[in-house]
């Protein structure tokens, strides 16, 4: 996901007394005066800016010695309302002569300012619905539009999220969480619960990205193929550790696209489905009798834990968790290969969980989307709002980077032979 940096703020200039006293009194002024004078301002200053336009567009002012070789020249103005960020304001928008000039502030056919489509979609990617977004402007800012207008506002950014499922990646990441989270969308005249999958990496120098958003009613080898196919067309060609939780054809696919990255599951799910089994007063016991499975120094000691763990009486009582990590244990295994600094890395995918978490809170106001599509643009609305801080490196990467360097070094550094 593209990252934006917070902007500082700005600091302004101060608007001359006598300006300010063209207003009026400021004792006597409400807050619907100040409203009303800010947007007599505006409309002074864009008709201001579409003269400028017009007179840079015949080359010479009004008022002013027409060139011989213009033929073209002034013809009055046309009334315009335009919506902007602090409700509509009627404007006179020059003309000229030959109908050849095209302003640049106010575009012909246009309704509408950029600071208003902005607050549309600010609305919008916090999950508002358009007829919730519509009562808000109605009620806050005193503009009446239409569903079908903000309907238009929030479709323009279908390109920008085309744009960014297209864009190119690094050629290679040292971590890739994948994960899901369940919406439900309308396809084929019925309401399905839809897997939409995200994949969050974790670039060489620590700072993270998320690379794409997948929609499919079902996963397995041909889905995570096709995803890494995808990856592969944008220029990815190597994943050194890939973090998922058990997800179907996850591991043929990988082992087709992938040959050398490394499947390791989410140890904090397994935990979780593990302790799921126990009552709450359980739990705790449990947690700590599972603790010396995967704090084990080596894949040996592990084993052995677990051997010790299913002879216990938490194994004798619960049997079903002994049979879960067995079967999981081909993906747990890979993980007391690596040192503490990267463990701590590729112990959780709960970074990835975070973003499922914020998602879920907006997109929970839904009851369902009408097309994938539609389920996609907020979703990517709402990313490009979780990761716009996201510039700082991972937590304990620095030390994880060194390991990593030394460990592939012929992949971390150089990417791929």
């Amino acid at each position: 996901m593209a990252r934006t940096r917070k902007k500082p703020v700005e600091k302004l200039a101060p608007v001359a007394d006598e300006v300010l006293d063209q207003f009026g009194p400021a004792a006597g002024m409400s807050m619907e005066d100040i409203n009303a004078a800010t947007r007599r301002l505006k409309r002074a200053l864009m008709e201001r800016m579409l003269g400028g336009e017009l007179s840079h567009h015949l080359g010479y002012p009004p008022g002013g010695d027409k060139p011989d070789d213009t033929p073209n020249h002034r013809n009055g103005a046309t009334p315009k309302t335009v919506v902007t960020d602090d409700g509509p304001v009627a404007i006179a928008v020059p003309r000229d002569r030959a109908g050849t000039f095209a302003p640049v502030l106010v575009p012909k056919h246009a309704r509408r300012l950029a600071g208003f489509d902005d607050k549309v979609l600010a609305l919008y990617a916090r999950g508002l619905p358009t007829r919730e977004i519509q009562k808000f402007l109605e009620e806050i800012y005193a503009i009446e539009v239409s569903p079908d207008l903000i309907s238009e506002v929030t479709d323009a950014v279908v390109a920008e999220v085309t744009a960014w499922q297209a864009r190119p990646l690094e050629p290679m990441y040292p971590v890739v969480f994948f994960d899901a989270l369940r919406v439900k969308i309308r396809d084929e005249g019925v309401v399905r619960s839809k897997a939409v999958y995200l994949a969050l990496a974790v670039l060489p120098d620590g700072t993270r990205d998320i690379l794409g958003i997948w929609i499919e009613q079902t996963e397995g080898a041909k889905f995570w193929l096709k995803v890494f196919n995808d990856l592969q067309a944008r220029g990815c060609d190597d994943i050194i550790i890939a973090v998922t939780d058990g997800l179907a054809g996850m591991s043929a696919a990988l082992d087709a696209a992938y040959p050398r990255t490394t499947l390791q599951t989410c140890l904090v799910h397994l935990i979780r489905n593990s302790l799921d089994l126990a009552g709450w007063q359980d739990r705790k016991a449990l947690a700590a009798a599972l603790r010396a499975i995967y704090t084990a120094p080596s894949g040996a000691a592990a084993s052995a834990a677990l051997d010790a763990f299913a002879a216990g009486p938490w194994g004798r009582r619960f049997p079903t968790i002994e049979k879960r990590w067995r079967q999981a244990w081909e993906r747990v295994i890979p993980f007391f290969a690596f040192p503490p600094e990267i463990r701590r890395v590729i112990y959780t995918t709960n970074a990835l969980e975070s973003v499922h978490a914020r998602v879920r809170k907006i997109i929970k106001t839904r009851g369902h989307f009408p097309t994938d599509e539609a389920a996609t643009k907020l979703i990517w609305l709402a990313l490009r709002n979780i990761t716009a801080d996201w510039s700082k490196a991972a937590h304990h990467w620095r030390a994880a980077m060194n390991q990593f360097a030394i460990l592939y070094e012929d992949r971390f550094l150089t990417g791929p032979a």
